[in-house]
């Protein structure tokens, strides 16, 4: 049944102003919402409905701008953007913050003991094996020898570092001791990322023009792309990595946790959830989704390519991933 709203809302495009950050920072806050984790499976379909529904040109009776933003987002949340299919839960965007508190936060508290090191940056990196699977791109599947490598050598390296710098820092003070996980989780995705995305290092990802129309793969835009994210990525672990440790190396000196030593994990992983809740999406905020790079950075081949077929074009345009 047809209504009153307008089926001329681009609901491809996120709702705000991808141009700026405070657009961008808005949409990833609704996209990272740990509450979107708890909706049941009646909720994500009625949300899957109205949108195929709004694609058709259906429009169901009562429906509001609001609403359909509303189901957008469920929709986004749950389903894959290219295959359609129903996302593993803790590999969800809105699962990021609940289970990377809960993990960082054990990272921090047991870090002194080898088994201890090995387990949590065990578990951290198969989260993560998780979320690269869950949230792969369509154009650019991920095989299960891709995955398999990405985790091997990304848990091996977190471990290899989270161990070699424990073995630095039994001299120094606590606090400094306390930064050993954020050291090796920055190591872990700069090894994680680039090989869960070696396909696009090696044949490119696809390039548009500002239209959408497809120009061809770079990989340069490709390099450009994974920069970003792995800087993003270690941003995004920066503050609940950094802050919490000043604040727990003050705590464990007071009488509190003396007494009550178990509550030493509990206050860490909250602390972490508190730095992730912002730091999620303003990290994946810093850069647009939807970057962009001059037509003269590209591979010379690419470059003859694009002038050749559409020689008005400055930018091409790629999806930098998350």
């Amino acid at each position: 049944m047809t209504g009153e709203l307008s089926l001329n809302i681009d609901i491809k495009e996120p709702r705000w102003d991808q141009g700026t950050f405070i657009g961008r920072a808005k949409h990833f806050f609704t996209v990272t919402d740990p509450r979107n984790i708890l909706l049941s499976n009646t909720q994500l379909e009625n949300a899957r409905k109205i949108i195929h529904d709004y694609r058709l040109g259906i429009i169901a009776t009562g429906l509001t701008e609001d609403d359909l933003w509303k189901a957008k987002y469920i929709y986004d949340s749950a389903f894959h953007p290219d295959t359609g299919e129903k996302m593993i839960l803790i590999g969800r965007m809105s699962a990021q913050v609940p289970m990377n508190m809960t993990i960082t936060g054990c990272m921090m508290t047991f870090y002194k003991t080898t088994p201890a090191v090995v387990f949590w940056q065990w578990i951290n990196q198969s989260f993560n094996a998780i979320v690269n699977y869950t949230n792969r791109s369509g154009d650019a599947p991920i095989t299960v020898g891709q995955l398999g490598t990405a985790y091997v050598s990304a848990t091996t390296g977190a471990v290899v570092t989270a161990l070699g710098l424990n073995s630095l820092t039994k001299h120094v003070t606590p606090l400094i001791g306390r930064f050993v996980p954020f050291a090796a989780v920055a190591a872990a995705n700069c090894i994680n990322i680039p090989l869960m995305r070696q396909r696009e290092l090696k044949h490119g990802i696809p390039i548009t023009d500002e239209n959408g129309n497809r120009l061809g793969e770079s990989t340069k835009a490709a390099q450009q792309a994974i920069v970003q994210v792995i800087i993003s990525r270690i941003l995004m672990a920066a503050p609940g990595m950094a802050i919490p440790p000043f604040i727990m190396n003050a705590l464990e000196k007071k009488a509190f946790l003396k007494r009550f030593p178990w509550m030493s994990a509990p206050i860490q992983v909250g602390l972490v959830g508190i730095c992730l809740v912002f730091a999620t999406p303003l990290c994946c905020a810093l850069f647009p989704q939807k970057s962009s790079m001059s037509v003269s950075r590209l591979e010379h081949d690419i470059q003859g390519k694009v002038r050749k077929t559409s020689p008005e074009v400055e930018y091409v345009y790629f999806n930098k991933g998350l």
